[in-house]
This record gives C-alpha cells, structure tokens and sequence, in this order.
C-alpha cells in the first residue's frame, strides 16, 4: 500500500486539523485556517469543506494546504506524524513505525480529553431534562443531581481551560484527570450501550409494534457521588 493509501484509509481530516492545533467543537465545524475566517466555517470529518472561501478536499488535500507543500510531502508528513507504515515501491518492506512525537501525543491527548468532555456535557444536559422531578415530591433521580451538580463545572472546563486556557493549564488538567477521563469515558459507553440494550429489549417485547403505554423513565444504575476536583 503506497502513502497515499495508508493515510487515507488511517487519517480523518479531523484527526489531522486536531493534533495540528486547530480546536473542532462537538458538531464538527472550527475556524477555517485558509481565509479570514471570524466565526467556524468549515467542515471536518473524512474530508473537509469550508462554506466561506470553498476549501474542499481529503486530508492530504489539507494538510498539504495547510503547510504549503506539495501532496507527496503532506502524505508523507501524516504518515510521519501518525506513526503509519506503508511501501515506498511495489513490494518494499513495510517502513518501520516511527515514535510519535511528545508534541503530537499532547496535542492527541488533549483533543481525546475534549471530545470524552464534550460527550459527557451532552448527556448531562439530556440526563436535566429527561430525569427532571415532574412532582414537588417526586425523590430526585441520581442522574439529574449528577446533572445539576457537575453541567457548570464540565462547562468551565471547555471554556476556560481546553478552548481559552494556556498550554500550562491543559497540561495541569491532563496530569491530574487523565486517568478520570479515561474512566468517564468507559463510563458513558457503558451507559450508551445499557440504553441501547434497553430500547432493543422493549423492542423485542412489543414484537416490533407501537407501544401505546407510556414508556418508563430509565433507571440508572447506581448512584455517583463527586467533587469539583475529579470527574
């Protein structure tokens, strides 16, 4: 498999604009790099489009544009960065996979911890609305307490450290919560396919028709307890 072949079949535009510094927010748009651009304008997922000045392209495309080379040299440029191994004639032996530089792994870390941040404010900002108390006496939900308790503080956190805070405080935030990223992220996958599991299960029950009965407020499993210094 050539270079060209490695990078795009290993490589989002995405994950190329995000370990070369350029913030994405959750829906996938940020600032266009390629024109005067004030408010995100452009498009990144497999490939990107700008809807201001019409960029458009594959990663190699972008990358080549982005630090003015040619499209050898930007594909090579990926496979560098991202540690890809491909033939450089027609039954070589594959490159060896080169380290990934401590930059980059920042960089990768640090739109990793964005992303779980982003999942996670999401469903809370779900979980407010839909474990909301419909009574004055009805006993509060757990995830609607987790919800009340932790939607500002996970909102500081993007604003304030990971889309205005220096380098020092997103380095700080990854020594300390690294791990606790991690776990929450386990977390909400867990969550997601126990909800999914639910909806197929009720599924299978009503032998594929349209219940008429109101449907049950979910459950969740256990009660979490926090502070403002973990996740």
């Amino acid at each position: 498999m050539n270079v060209f072949e490695a990078v795009k079949q290993s490589v989002t535009t995405r994950q190329a604009a995000e370990a070369y510094g350029i913030r994405v927010n959750r829906n996938g748009m940020c600032i266009c790099p390629f024109h005067d651009d004030r408010t995100p304008s452009m498009k990144v997922d497999r490939r990107f489009h700008c809807f201001g000045c019409q960029a458009d392209g594959d990663v190699i495309d972008f990358t080549a544009k982005l630090f003015d080379m040619n499209s050898k040299g930007a594909a090579v440029k990926l496979a560098a960065d991202f540690g890809i191994s491909y033939e450089e004639r027609a039954h070589a032996p594959p490159r060896p996979k080169p380290k990934i530089s401590a930059e980059l792994q920042f960089r990768k870390t640090e739109s990793y911890c964005y992303r779980v941040l982003c999942d996670y404010l999401r469903l809370l900002e779900k979980w407010q609305i839909d474990f909301a108390p419909r009574t004055p006496d009805e006993e509060w939900h757990p995830l609607f307490v987790e919800a009340l308790q932790r939607k500002n503080y996970v909102e500081y956190l993007l604003d304030d450290v990971f889309l205005n805070g220096s380098i020092e405080d997103k380095a700080e935030f990854i020594r300390l919560h690294g791990k606790d990223v991690t776990r929450l992220e386990k977390r909400l996958r867990e969550f997601t396919a126990s909800r999914t599991g639910d909806r197929d299960a009720d599924d299978e029950r009503d032998g594929g028709h349209e219940s008429h009965t109101a449907p049950l407020r979910p459950q969740c499993r256990s009660a979490h307890r926090y502070d403002d210094r973990a996740l």
